[in-house]
């Protein structure tokens, strides 16, 4: 036995040369565990990434598709009643001037006491100038600028059924009423508050392009 030998190991272990061999540490436990761990994670991730191109390429990734349309259709939401609904002024807002237009007497004046009933305000009273007298041979000629087309000569037409309007170069808010040949009273006014009613009604909001979202 070589005097190199360690005690108590015999001639079992033998040992040659003139140094001691060195004993290597154990390997700690801790690093085979956050390995284990890292190779763990790491294939989850790969795992997920491949499900979520699989869900592309076949087009069933429903949940990530979903957000698109749902924020396609939040802009394109179809405007709201109260935007959609013309501002129409109230009759108290507007002033009618009253012309007549056809041979019988007083008619202006007996119309624009009915319409005043009404609650409209009234201007001038009187017969038709030169253009318009005994020229208008419909139910009358509601004349205002071209604001009022939209506005203060749809309400006015609510009273006179047939009558038509016609935009002129004025700019005062007031609107004429030509009283024509073809004239026999104003409106009923059941019939004339239900269309004015219908004027302040909202308008249907337009069709989206898409069906669905």
């Amino acid at each position: 036995m070589s005097m190199l030998t360690p005690p108590g190991m015999g001639g079992k272990y033998r040992i040659t040369g003139d140094k001691y061999p060195r004993m290597r540490r154990p390997r700690r436990r801790g690093r085979l565990v956050v390995a284990l761990v890292a190779s763990v994670a790491a294939l989850g991730l790969v795992g997920w990434g491949t499900l979520q191109l699989i869900g592309i390429f076949t087009g069933n990734d429903e949940k990530a598709s979903a957000a698109g349309p749902k924020a396609d259709c939040a802009t394109k939401a179809s405007p709201s009643a109260s935007a959609t609904a013309s501002a129409y002024p109230k009759p108290s807002q507007i002033t009618v001037n009253v012309f007549n237009a056809t041979p019988r007497a007083g008619l202006a004046k007996e119309t624009a006491d009915a319409l005043k009933k009404r609650g409209f305000k009234i201007g001038d009273v009187g017969n038709a100038t030169k253009e318009f007298d005994k020229k208008v041979k419909g139910a009358g000629i509601l004349l205002g600028r071209t604001s009022a087309m939209s506005t203060s000569l749809e309400v006015l037409g609510t009273q006179v059924a047939g009558a038509e309007a016609r935009a002129d170069g004025r700019k005062g808010a007031d609107v004429d009423l030509v009283i024509g040949t073809g004239f026999k009273s104003l409106t009923k006014k059941a019939d004339a508050d239900k269309a004015l009613a219908a004027l302040g009604k909202p308008q249907p909001a337009p069709s989206s392009s898409k069906k669905a979202c």
